[in-house]
């Protein structure tokens, strides 16, 4: 059965996914939230870049759960614009409508303790009073830091440790990366992910769920953080980072259990291939990496492209992948218990339509 979307949000990863959504026989689109005053009354399609849809973009919340859609799919901005997040999701979720988004990490666990109540009470409270559900899967993307891993996991009788590395060349990337990571940035400039507590609530929330999965309650939770300043200048697509200043950057976010590191993610992000050569890359360039030390040790690299003549970057790939991680779980989340769903609630997501 087609199941009737709107979506919101028209940034890099909504636009891309209307796009797809028009091609698809599993999915129609029925609406479009914006919070951009300029987009509102613009067809989806001249957002999107695309034919014409029909579909005219609006921010009016209440028009749009009047169209009564399977689900919402949410791909608005991160958990810095938290109240704006739950208002939406929220509205949706008590009048009775499924949500799958990408916008709130944290939300990958909601029962992470570093989720503040405010964050959470509201989403339960919606989803209880409208019998929905709510699910996140993340931008890291979410998938390649929990979905890889635990099913890779799977595959072993003994597990001593787990990593799944972001391994990504931002030399083309558009995204937002200077006051989050500080890439850009004068060495001495304190990033916002470089401050531990926000580091683990805004992408460390795969590590208590892997843990969970395991079976096993983490003792703590720690981060390590290091930059690598350029000697030279650097041209991106958001222009010049110059020398001396940070272009590449590297964390981790690490699960201790019983003394010792046993559930890792990290991310190595550079401007350049050539940049930090000593710190860790793929077998091939922009790859999502899961490593297991165990019986047996397994190596998984993952690499997201576009083959399409478009010449986009690897890093976009990715996002598009995380975005239609949301969208096509959309009929097991109309199909699952009301209230909050996580990856370990999901049965296989195969991409049903995709194939045509």
């Amino acid at each position: 059965m087609t199941k009737r979307v709107v979506v919101w949000g028209t940034g890099v990863v909504g636009t891309m996914v209307i796009a797809e959504i028009m091609k698809s026989p599993a999915f129609e689109l029925v609406g479009v939230g914006v919070s951009n005053p300029a987009k509102v009354g613009k067809d989806a399609g001249e957002i999107a870049r695309i034919d014409p849809t029909g579909v005219i973009a609006t921010d009016d919340v209440d028009a749009l759960i009047a169209l009564k859609p399977d689900a919402l799919v949410h791909y608005g901005p991160t958990a810095q614009y938290a109240d704006e997040n739950i208002r939406v999701m929220s509205s949706f979720l008590r009048a009775g409508i499924d949500v799958c988004s990408t916008a709130m990490t944290p939300w990958v666990w909601p029962t992470m303790k570093q989720n503040p109540p405010n964050w959470i009470d509201p989403i339960t409270e919606a989803c209880e009073a409208g019998n929905a559900s709510c699910f996140t899967t993340g931008i890291d993307p979410g998938f390649a830091n929990d979905l890889f891993p635990l099913t890779l996991m799977g595959l072993c009788g003994e597990v001593e440790s787990v990593r799944a590395s972001e391994l990504l060349d931002y030399t083309d990337y558009e995204g937002d990366y200077e006051d989050e990571m500080g890439i850009g940035r004068p060495p001495e400039y304190t990033p916002l992910l470089e401050i531990p507590d926000l580091l683990i609530m805004a992408w460390g929330a795969t590590v208590p769920m892997i843990a969970h999965a395991a079976g096993i309650e983490l003792d703590d939770i720690t981060t390590t953080w290091e930059k690598w300043v350029t000697p030279t200048d650097r041209k991106t697509a958001k222009g010049v980072i110059e020398a001396g200043n940070v272009a590449a950057i590297r964390f981790t976010i690490n699960g201790v259990y019983q003394g010792r590191e046993v559930i890792s993610l990290e991310h190595v992000n550079r401007i350049g291939l050539d940049a930090a050569p000593e710190w860790p890359a793929g077998s091939a360039d922009d790859v999502y990496r899961v490593d297991i030390i165990g019986s047996p040790s397994i190596s998984q690299e993952t690499a997201f492209r576009f083959t399409d003549g478009s010449g986009r970057a690897p890093a976009v790939a990715g996002c598009l992948a995380t975005g239609l991680r949301a969208l096509n779980a959309v009929p097991a989340v109309n199909d699952l218990p009301a209230g909050w769903v996580t990856a370990l609630d999901l049965p296989l997501i195969p991409g049903v339509g995709t194939i045509r």
